[in-house]
């Protein structure tokens, strides 16, 4: 099929552009930077002033937010936000910015104007290096343009109107990359209340009217998530445009869903108190992508790529569902849902249910199911420190190795790097030719599984 040079202007529309400022905010000048400018504005700050306030108010601001700081340590490990400790970057600058507060309280009375305006700056600029050490972790922004289009609502790379991609495909109209939509896929089946979603329609997308039924990825992002952040800090939209260009112009549709309804909503994909955001995913998502654009309704042609939290969903929806989906990516994700350890998760996901909580386990379902012609990747970051394997990994061998007994193909990888964002781009980017072959995408090859990293050490499940 060759690709034309179409653009939306052709259609009195303009594909939105916007500037890229590849400022990294994971390492570099700009957190070092500000992070010698907040020290200096904190010290500044402080000063030396009087007796009184070296010996009393000075140390009892440190020992307030030493014990402010352990309580949110504390509190995240209680909310089972991640299985690997936050650096302690993370903890050093949160103390810090509690300090800087305590301190502008405390020393705002009997001190020169300056210094007032010092200490109320020095609050903001630490708890901006403390969520830049956060975003180190975590990889959400990697660079400032990613942040600017977060913060400002910005259109997602290659966002296009729907209407103007109705035009273009009723007309043959292929462009040279593919587009992405802004889409409400409804609620009618499931009651679940979300933000729009996302779909990429690659440019074979295009090529005839009605559309080819293409296959479809679900793109299911981490636990504090927005529907756009596969597309923003995952770089999924050149990473699959590449792989278009390199095949023609073909390439699996994309849904990039919502599980939550709200950043910091954590269903775990799962149906229960927070909301049914399965019944969303496979009632709402699946019907509305084949009466909207197309695609191909059987299960051999629909995958799922998840990166995290979405990980763990890919597993437990594909294992619940393998008549509507026969292949997943898994990126680091759980050995099963996560909301704290085992009883928290029953109880904040479950309303309290032991048995809603297995039958939404992925290792219970799969004992007692048989799969075919279902296969799936375990992607997982290493190389392993000496220790303990890290929970990921011991899922993911844990996972695969009960699948397997059970007619499922699988294979876990290990990947260079670390839990965190640029770390799943990597892996879509790397695991894309194999689940793209394997849901049936026009001219791409059928690949095998690669080679599976054995562990270390003898795995066991590693039961919540």
């Amino acid at each position: 099929m060759a690709i034309g040079a179409a653009t939306a202007s052709f259609w009195g529309e303009q594909r939105f552009v916007y500037g890229e400022q590849h400022i990294s905010l994971m390492h570099g000048w700009l957190p070092t930077t500000v992070q010698a400018v907040a020290l200096t504005v904190l010290i500044l700050a402080i000063g030396w002033r009087n007796r009184r306030w070296r010996t009393i108010w000075l140390p009892a601001a440190v020992v307030a937010a030493v014990l402010l700081t352990m309580a949110a340590r504390w509190f995240v490990a209680s909310q089972g936000w991640s299985d690997e400790p936050a650096p302690p970057g993370v903890w050093v600058w949160t103390g810090v910015t509690a300090a800087a507060l305590i301190l502008l309280i405390l020393g705002w009375r009997a001190t020169r104007w300056w210094r007032r305006g010092m200490a109320a700056l020095s609050v903001p600029l630490c708890l901006l290096c403390a969520a830049l050490t956060l975003n180190t972790w975590v990889g959400y922004f990697p660079n400032l343009d990613t942040a600017l289009q977060q913060a400002s609502s910005a259109p997602v790379p290659n966002q296009t109107r729907p209407e103007t991609v109705v035009a273009m495909q009723k007309a043959r109209q292929i462009p040279r990359n593919g587009s992405v939509v802004q889409v409400q896929t409804g609620s009618a089946a499931s009651g679940f209340s979300h933000r729009d979603e996302y779909v990429y329609l690659p440019p074979a997308w295009f090529a005839s009217n009605p559309p080819p039924p293409l296959p479809t990825l679900m793109m299911i992002g981490g636990e504090f998530n927005t529907p756009a952040d596969w597309l923003r800090a995952g770089n999924a939209i050149k990473t699959v445009d590449d792989f278009a260009t390199a095949h023609q112009g073909n390439a699996p549709v994309l849904v990039f869903v919502d599980t939550g309804g709200a950043f910091n909503n954590d269903t775990e994909c799962v149906n229960g108190p927070r909301g049914n955001s399965a019944d969303h995913l496979v009632k709402d998502v699946l019907p509305f992508m084949t009466a909207k654009y197309g695609v191909s309704s059987d299960r051999r042609n629909r995958g799922i790529v998840g990166w995290s939290m979405g990980g763990t969903c890919a597993v437990e929806l594909t294992a619940m569902h393998p008549d509507l989906f026969s292949a997943f990516v898994d990126i680091a994700g759980d050995i099963a849902p996560n909301a704290g350890n085992r009883s928290q998760t029953i109880a904040r996901l479950f309303g309290g249910s032991a048995a809603r909580y297995a039958d939404w386990d992925p290792m219970t379902v799969m004992g007692r199911t048989t799969y075919s012609d279902v296969a799936a990747w375990y992607d997982i970051s290493g190389p392993a420190s000496r220790g303990p394997l890290p929970a990921q990994t011991v899922a993911a061998h844990s996972l695969c190795g009960l699948g397997s007994t059970r007619g499922m193909r699988c294979a876990v990888v290990e990947q260079p790097g670390k839990h965190d964002w640029p770390f799943a781009a990597q892996a879509f980017t790397v695991t894309l030719p194999w689940v793209a072959g394997q849901i049936g995408t026009p001219g791409v090859p059928r690949l095998p599984l690669p080679g599976a990293t054995a562990p270390t050490v003898p795995v066991e499940a590693a039961r919540r």
